[in-house]
C-alpha cells in the first residue's frame, strides 16, 4: 500500500486520535494534531501545489527544521505525484543551490531558519523555482514567498485524484556528504512502503506504542523508524531539542515507549545520570520498552552502561544507508544482546554478502566490503550514472563499509573503506580504536583519523573530547591503550571537539582538513 494511502486509512480508522505531538521545551510549547487533521492538511498542501502547476514528476524542495508541519507537507508533496526533495538543514546556501539545480526544483517550501540562505541564492534558484512557500511567523515572510497559512487557505482538504503506482518515483534524498559532495538518491513509492514493513517487523510496534522522534526528519533514519508506528496508526512525539532532561521529560510526560537515539545523545543521557544532574526516580519510565541506535558504529561500552541504568530495556542496533531507504538492511535484533557490538544479521527480506575487490565472497572472519540486496535498494543516483554503476551491480548495493562475519552469522562493522588507515603497510580500522577508547571512563567522545606521515604513510591520530569537569593526559591515554596491539595504538592524541553531522556521524573529512597543518609537524 502506498504510504499516502496508509495515511488516509489511519484517518479513517483513528481520525480523532492523536497522530503527532510537537514538544519545544525551550519555548515551553506543546502542539498536537489528530490523524484526521494530519490527513486533511496533507490534502490541502497537495491541492494548493496542484493549483500552482505542480504535477506528477515535478520536484519540490522541502527545507524545514523538525516541526509538526514537516510530515503533512511531505505527504502533501507525495500526493501530487511530485518528488519530495528534503534537504539537510545544515547545508550552506551553495549546497542548497546545487541540490535544487540537480533536482530542477519547481517549488520550494522552507522555514524561517533558512531565509538568509535562500536570499543569498534567490536569483539562481529562480531559474527553475517558480514559487516559494514560507513556514514560520507571518511577520517574517519574505516578500517573494507566500505564507503557509495563506497557501493552505486556497485549497480544499480533499484528496487529489492523482494515480500513483508503487514503482513511481517518490523522493530525492541527498546523502550527508561525509565522504564528498552529496549525491541525489532516488527512491520509489515501493521503497517507502517497504520501509514501513521492515521497521514494524523488526521492532513490533502496535497501535499502543509511542515513538519519540529526535533526529532530523529530512534524513531517512528518523522518518523510516517512525514508519513502524505510522503503519499501525500509533502516535509519535517530535522533540525539538536534544538536552538529556528534555528527552527524559518527553518520555515520562508523553508515555513514550520507543526511542531512537544517536550515540552522542545516549552518551549525554548516561553522563547526566552518572553526574547526578538527572535522577531516574524523578521520571515515569516504566512504559519505555525499547531504545535503539543507528547511523554510526555503536561502542559496546555505551550499551553495557545503558543496560546498567535501564536493565529492562529492549535494545537494537540498526544499520542502513540513504541508498537502502534508511535503516533495516542489517540489524542486531532485540533478543541478541549477547552480540552487542555487531550490527547484526540481514533485515526482513534482505540478502547480504561480504566480498573482496573483485566481488568474490571472502571467508568468514575475513574483512571485506558489505553488499546488500532487497526491496529498499534505491533506483539510482539521479543524474549520476557513473556513481550508480559503481554502487549498484547486478541488483547489489555496494555499501562502502568494511565488515566481517563471525561463526554465528553475525555481521560486525569494521569501518568505512575510505576511512581505513594504512600505516607501515598495516590496515588500521578507526572504529575499532574508537570503540576501545570509548571505554575510558573520562572520555566523552572520540574520533580516530589517519594523518600523513613521511615514514609510515599515515599515522592513527585520536581526537579526544574529555567529559566535563574531568582531566586526562596523553600519557594516561597511552597507558590505557597498552591493551591494544602496538600497531593499532594512536601515535598522536589531540584534545578537542569531535564534530558530528545531524545524524551523529563523525565528520572525518572536516577533521582531516582541520588537522592537516598538525600533520606537517609529525616526525614519524
Amino acid at each position: 500500500m502506498i504510504i499516502t494511502e496508509i495515511l488516509a486509512r489511519n484517518a479513517r480508522m483513528y481520525g480523532s486520535e492523536t497522530a503527532l505531538i510537537e514538544r519545544a521545551p525551550a519555548a515551553d510549547k506543546r502542539t498536537e494534531i489528530t490523524w484526521s487533521a494530519f490527513d486533511q492538511q496533507a490534502n490541502q498542501v497537495a491541492q494548493a501545489l496542484i493549483a500552482r502547476g505542480i504535477t506528477k514528476g515535478h520536484r519540490v524542495v522541502h527545507l524545514m527544521m523538525n516541526c509538526i508541519e514537516w510530515l503533512p507537507v511531505y505527504f502533501g508533496i507525495l500526493r501530487t505525484g511530485a518528488w519530495a526533495v528534503p534537504l539537510n538543514f545544515r547545508f550552506v546556501a551553495k549546497t542548497i543551490l546545487g541540490c535544487a539545480e540537480t533536482a530542477e526544483a519547481q517549488a520550494m517550501i522552507f522555514g524561517e531558519e533558512f531565509i538568509d540562505r535562500i536570499d543569498a541564492i534567490k536569483t539562481e534558484l529562480d531559474r527553475t523555482v517558480r514559487f516559494y512557500i514560507f513556514v514560520g511567523p507571518v511577520a517574517k515572510t519574505p516578500e517573494y514567498a507566500e505564507h503557509f497559512d495563506a497557501f493552505l487557505g486556497t485549497s480544499k482538504a480533499v484528496a487529489p485524484e492523482v494515480p500513483l503506482q508503487l514503482e513511481d518515483e517518490a523522493a530525492l534524498y541527498f546523502t550527508s556528504g561525509t565522504t564528498g559532495t552529496p549525491k541525489a538518491t532516488l527512491l520509489t513509492h515501493r521503497n517507502l512502503e517497504y520501509a514501513c514493513y521492515v521497521e514494524n517487523r523488526h521492532h513490533q510496534q502496535t497501535h499502543e506504542d509511542n515513538f519519540l522522534c529526535i533526529p532530523p526528519l529530512y534524513h531517512t533514519g528518523a522518518k523510516m523508524h517512525w514508519f513502524g508506528n505510522f503503519i499501525v496508526g500509533a502516535k509519535a512525539v517530535i522533540l525539538k531539542g536534544i538536552e538529556p532532561r528534555w528527552i527524559l521529560e518527553a518520555v515520562s510526560e508523553e508515555q513514550v515507549t520507543i526511542v531512537w537515539l544517536l550515540v552522542p545523545w545516549a552518551l549525554d543521557v548516561l553522563f547526566a545520570i552518572e553526574s547526578g544532574e538527572l535522577k531516574l526516580k524523578d521520571f515515569k519510565l516504566d512504559q519505555w520498552r525499547l531504545m535503539h541506535i543507528g547511523a554510526q558504529p555503536v561502542p559496546p561500552s555505551l550499551v553495557r552502561e545503558w543496560q546498567k541504568c535501564f536493565p529492562r530495556h529492549q535494545y537494537d542496533t540498526n544499520y542502513g544507508l540513504t541508498e537502502s531507504t534508511g535503516p533495516g538492511c542489517v540489524h542486531l535484533g532485540m533478543n541478541n544482546n549477547h552480540k552487542v557490538g555487531a550490527i547484526g544479521r540481514p533485515g526482513f527480506d534482505w540478502e547480504y554478502r561480504i566480498v573482496d575487490d573483485k566481488m568474490a565472497p571472502v571467508h568468514p572472519g575475513t574483512p571485506g566490503e558489505l553488499i546488500v540486496k532487497g526491496p529498499g535498494v534505491m533506483r539510482e543516483y539521479y543524474k549520476n550514472p557513473a556513481a550508480t554503476r559503481e554502487t549498484l551491480q547486478d541488483g547489489w548495493l555496494l555499501t562502502g563499509d568494511v565488515a566481517r562475519e563471525d561463526d554465528d552469522g553475525f555481521i560486525w562493522l569494521v569501518d568505512r573503506k575510505k576511512d581505513v588507515i594504512i600505516t607501515g603497510g598495516e590496515n588500521i580500522y578507526p572504529v575499532e580504536i574508537e570503540d576501545f577508547l570509548q571505554g575510558h571512563p573520562r572520555i566523552q567522545d572520540v574520533a580516530v583519523i589517519g594523518l600523513p606521515s613521511l615514514r609510515l604513510g599515515e599515522i592513527a591520530t585520536a581526537i579526544v573530547k574529555v567529559k566535563p569537569g574531568q582531566d586526562l593526559t596523553t600519557q594516561e591515554i597511552d597507558t590505557f591503550c597498552q591493551d591494544l596491539p602496538r600497531y593499532k595504538r594512536p601515535r598522536r592524541v589531540i584534545f578537542g571537539e569531535v564534530p558530528r553531522n545531524p545524524t551523529g556521524k563523525i565528520e572525518k573529512p572536516e577533521l582531516r582538513k582541520q588537522y592537516a597543518g598538525v600533520a606537517e609537524s609529525f616526525k614519524i
